[in-house]
C-alpha cells in the first residue's frame, strides 16, 4: 500500500520533530514547513494527502494559509492545530475549508484517530465521485440504445427539456424504459447532484401512500411513533419520479396538485406547510386522458402533469432496435457473469425478432441475462431461450360477440376487457401478478377490474 503523504506546518521546530517521529512510526511519509508561505510553495508543487497546520505562525498564519490553499485549488485534507484556540476560531477554520480542528497539547492516539477519520472520509468522497461518474455514464443519452426514428426524437426532447423544472409525463407500456428516461432527464440537468427519488404509486397500499409521500408527525396515527420525513422532503432540490401516477388515489391527487401549485407540502398530522423545491416527473401505462374523461383522474392535475408529454413506443414498434439491445445486454451480462458469450446464433436471433415482447425491453433484458447464464459456448443458441419464446406463434385474438343493436363503446370495451382478463387468468392459472403483466396493467388496476366486472375466479 502506498504510504499517505502528510505535511506538518508549525513554527516550533521541536513540535515538528516530535510529530514527525510519531507519524513516521505509523508509516506516514512526512514533510515539514515552518510557516504558511513555505507550506504554500510545497503544496502547490507537491501533492499531499493531509496537512496538519498550526494557526499562530509568523509571516503567514494558519487561517491565511487556508484561504490561499482554497484559491490555489489544493484538494488535500487540512486539519488545524492550536494551543490558543477558541470555538470561534475553530468555526472560522471550518468555514474556510478545514476538515477538523484539534487543540494542543494532544495525545498520540487523538491525532492518529483524527487522521484515520479524515482518510475514511476522503475514501468515501472518492467512491462517491466514482459512483456519480458511473451513474452519469449509465444515464447518458448515448447509453440509451436505439436507432429508431421515434426514439431519436425522444432523445432530442430530453436534451432540450432536461435543464428546466417543467413537469414531464412519460407514457408507455410496462418495460419500455420510462424510469430510464426519467433518470436521464435528472442526471442531465442542474439537479444531478441532488437526489433522484422514485416511487411506484401502485405498489404502496393506499393508507400508507400519503405518509410515504408527505411524511408524518409523531402521534399523527396509531403507528406514528416518531416524526418522519416524506419522499418530497427527501427529494428537495432534486427530482421526484412518480411511477404509475394513474394509480394515485383521488384525495392524494388533490394534495399533489397543491404541491405543484404552491411548492409546499404538509406532513400528515401537521398544519404548518414546508417549502420544497422538487421537479416532478411522472409516468403511466394508462391513457390518462381517457381516465380524465371517465372521471377517475382529475383534469386539473392531468394538465399540470402533462406540460411536456413523452410517449415511448413499445419494442414491437421498433424491432430494428432488438439486435442492438441484444448486443448491449450480452456485453452487460458477460461482464457481471464472467461468461465468454460474444454473440447470438442466427436462428435464436430470428425467434427473438419475431416474438411479441409484451414485457418490452425489460423482458428482453431478462431473456438475454438467462441466455448468457445458460450458454455453453460463445453464442446464445436457440435452446438457451425460454420455452414460451421458442414455441411462440402469433395468436389471432377473436373479439367477443357484441349484440348488433349495441352501439356503446363503453359497454363493448367492458365486454372485451372482461374476456381478456378471464383469458389472462386462465393462462396464468389465477396468478394476478402474471396476469396483470400479460394485460399490461398494474396489479391494483387488475384487482379493481375483477371486482368492478364481477369476474368469478376458479
Amino acid at each position: 500500500m502506498i504510504p499517505k503523504r502528510i505535511l506538518i506546518v508549525d513554527d516550533e521546530e521541536s513540535f515538528r520533530h516530535m510529530l514527525s517521529v510519531i507519524l513516521k512510526k505509523e508509516k506516514y511519509e512526512v514533510e515539514t514547513a515552518s510557516n504558511g508561505e513555505e507550506a504554500l510553495q510545497k503544496v502547490i508543487s507537491t501533492p499531499f494527502d493531509q496537512i496538519l497546520c498550526d494557526i499562530r505562525m509568523p509571516q503567514m498564519d494558519g487561517l491565511e494559509f487556508l484561504k490561499e490553499v482554497q484559491k490555489a485549488g489544493v484538494e488535500s485534507t487540512i486539519i488545524m492545530m492550536s494551543a490558543y484556540g477558541t470555538i470561534d476560531t475553530a468555526i472560522e477554520a471550518m468555514k474556510l475549508g478545514a476538515y477538523d480542528y484539534i487543540s494542543k497539547p494532544f495525545k498520540t492516539d487523538e491525532i492518529i484517530l483524527t487522521l484515520r477519520k479524515a482518510e475514511e472520509r476522503e475514501q468515501l468522497r472518492r467512491e462517491n465521485q466514482l459512483l456519480r461518474r458511473e451513474v452519469l455514464r449509465e444515464y447518458s443519452f448515448e447509453n440509451i440504445v436505439s436507432k429508431n426514428a421515434k426514439m431519436k426524437e425522444i432523445f432530442e426532447v430530453i436534451k432540450k427539456v432536461a435543464p428546466y423544472k417543467s413537469t414531464i409525463l412519460i407514457m408507455g407500456e410496462s418495460g419500455t424504459g420510462k424510469e430510464l428516461v426519467a433518470r436521464a432527464l435528472h442526471y442531465n440537468s442542474d439537479r444531478s447532484k441532488r437526489p433522484f427519488v422514485a416511487v411506484n404509486c401502485g405498489a404502496i397500499p393506499e393508507n400508507l401512500l400519503e405518509s410515504e409521500l408527505f411524511g408524518h408527525v409523531k402521534g399523527a396515527f396509531t403507528d406514528a411513533i416518531r416524526t418522519k420525513r416524506g419522499l418530497f422532503e427527501e427529494a428537495d432540490g432534486g427530482t421526484l419520479f412518480l411511477d404509475e401516477i394513474g394509480e394515485l388515489p383521488p384525495q392524494l391527487q388533490v394534495k399533489l396538485l397543491r404541491v405543484l401549485q404552491e411548492g409546499e407540502i404538509r406532513r400528515v398530522g401537521e398544519s404548518r406547510p414546508i417549502k420544497v423545491d422538487v421537479r416532478i416527473i411522472s409516468a403511466t401505462i394508462k391513457d390518462l386522458a381517457r381516465e380524465v374523461n371517465e372521471g377517475r383522474f382529475r383534469d386539473d392535475l392531468f394538465y399540470r402533469l402533462n406540460v411536456l408529454p413523452i410517449h415511448i413506443p413499445p419494442l414491437r414498434e421498433r424491432r430494428e432496435d432488438i439486435p442492438l439491445l441484444i448486443d448491449h445486454f450480452i456485453k452487460k451480462f458477460t461482464q457481471s457473469t464472467n461468461k465468454k458469450v460474444v454473440g447470438i446464433d442466427s436462428k435464436a436471433l430470428e425467434v427473438l425478432m419475431n416474438y411479441k415482447w409484451s414485457g418490452n425491453v425489460r423482458e428482453l433484458e431478462n431473456t438475454i441475462e438467462r441466455a448468457v447464464v445458460l450458454a455453453d459456448g460463445e453464442n446464445i443458441m436457440l435452446e438457451n431461450l425460454p420455452p414460451e419464446i421458442r414455441e411462440f406463434k402469433e395468436e389471432e385474438v377473436s373479439l367477443p360477440p357484441v349484440a348488433e343493436e349495441e352501439y356503446s363503446i363503453k359497454k363493448a370495451s367492458r365486454i372485451l376487457e372482461t374476456n381478456l382478463i378471464k383469458k389472462a387468468l386462465k393462462k396464468t392459472k389465477g396468478n394476478h401478478t402474471h396476469a396483470a403483466r400479460l394485460l399490461e396493467i398494474s396489479h391494483r388496476a387488475l384487482l379493481y377490474k375483477i371486482k368492478e366486472y364481477g369476474i368469478e375466479e376458479d
